[in-house]
């Protein structure tokens, strides 16, 4: 009698029928364990014994194959960012995508460098997501329906403005320049430079929080002047160079990383901070704090991973709901010695 092995031929690709045969369990025992399938209860030791077959041998679980039982993939696509981002919003993503992987989905970042609109969204659509999440807009209704069209069953983006067909997450960056505006106007502060990032795709961000400066100076003899500078020691001297001319006695300096970059060149041409000009940053980054004097920020909250993967699930599990608009930034002063 010849006897069947319990392994796999070398270089042959394991399957669940190899696991299933060295766990001493069915096909369908194995699908329930390894796709955490909920609604089939699997005692504990069972788990572990189909767990531990599959790390034996090898064995990960057929993702195309799984799409197609279930008549959808498990993918959620986040684009790649097209701006740079900062550390806060890294770890915002990154708790986003360690947060979808609990729920059992793959978390697939796709790099869309040259595409946009329409033509990013047919890109994306290719993969055939079950969702796709873009943190920067930049879509249209068009580009919504042709994802839709392709099997996603949620569309979510992340940016001012909500999209027709897609869930929106609604960051108001107004209300970072706002809180900055508010907080020098009453340290009586009324020459308020704001710095205005030279680096392209930051509009979306740095032109509303210029508006909530000015917004906050309304009605006031305070006044409000946009100052560009790039991301680069060179273009922070040169405007540091020019502070007698500019007359201004305080900078919203857009975030920590440009706040703390022009810091350094001010002082290095002799100007004082907080006495001569005050200086506010945004996104309360832990280098801000170990300057001195310690830069005063914006501590800006952020929605938890949890709660958007928790929105990506309900979107895939009832696709024709209504899409879900939620305002999901705040801002508040973190007054230190710069201001």
């Amino acid at each position: 009698m010849v006897q069947i092995p319990n392994t796999p031929t070398a270089g042959s690709v394991p399957t669940s029928a190899d696991v299933a045969r060295l766990a001493g369990v069915s096909r369908a025992t194995v699908s329930y364990v390894l796709n955490n399938t909920s609604a089939v209860r699997i005692s504990e030791p069972t788990r572990r014994r189909v767990h531990e077959a599959a790390k034996e041998l090898g064995y990960v679980p057929h993702a195309a194959a799984r799409s197609l039982r279930a008549g959808h993939s498990r993918i959620v696509l986040m684009p790649s960012p097209t701006i740079p981002i900062g550390p806060l919003h890294s770890q915002f993503l990154n708790e986003l995508q360690w947060a979808l992987s609990r729920l059992d989905y793959t978390v697939v970042q796709y790099g869309t460098l040259g595409l946009s609109g329409d033509d990013a969204a047919r890109a994306w659509a290719e993969l055939r997501p079950v969702a796709v999440l873009v943190p920067d807009a930049g879509l249209g209704p068009e580009a919504v329906a042709i994802l839709k069209r392709a099997g996603a069953r949620a569309v979510v983006t992340l940016g001012p403005e909500s999209v027709e067909g897609a869930h929106a997450l609604l960051l108001d960056h107004d209300e970072v320049g706002h809180a900055a505006g508010a907080h020098l106007l009453a340290r009586g502060r009324r020459r308020i430079g704001v710095v205005v990032p030279e680096e392209p795709g930051l509009e979306g961000f740095s032109r509303p929080r210029l508006d909530g400066v000015r917004r906050a100076l309304h009605g006031t003899d305070a006044r409000a002047r946009a100052l560009p500078l790039g991301y680069t020691e060179e273009s922070a001297a040169r405007l540091a160079a020019r502070w007698p001319e500019l007359r201004l006695d305080a900078v919203f300096g857009y975030n920590d990383e440009y706040a703390m970059l022009l810091m350094r060149a001010l002082q290095d041409e002799g100007v004082h901070v907080p006495e001569d000009t005050a200086l506010i940053g945004a996104d309360d980054l832990m280098l801000g704090r170990l300057l001195r004097p310690r830069l005063s920020t914006v501590h800006i909250d952020l929605p938890s991973g949890r709660a958007i993967a928790e929105l990506v699930d309900r979107a895939v599990r009832d696709p024709g709901a209504a899409p879900e608009t939620h305002k999901v930034l705040g801002a508040a002063v973190v007054h230190r010695d710069s201001s």
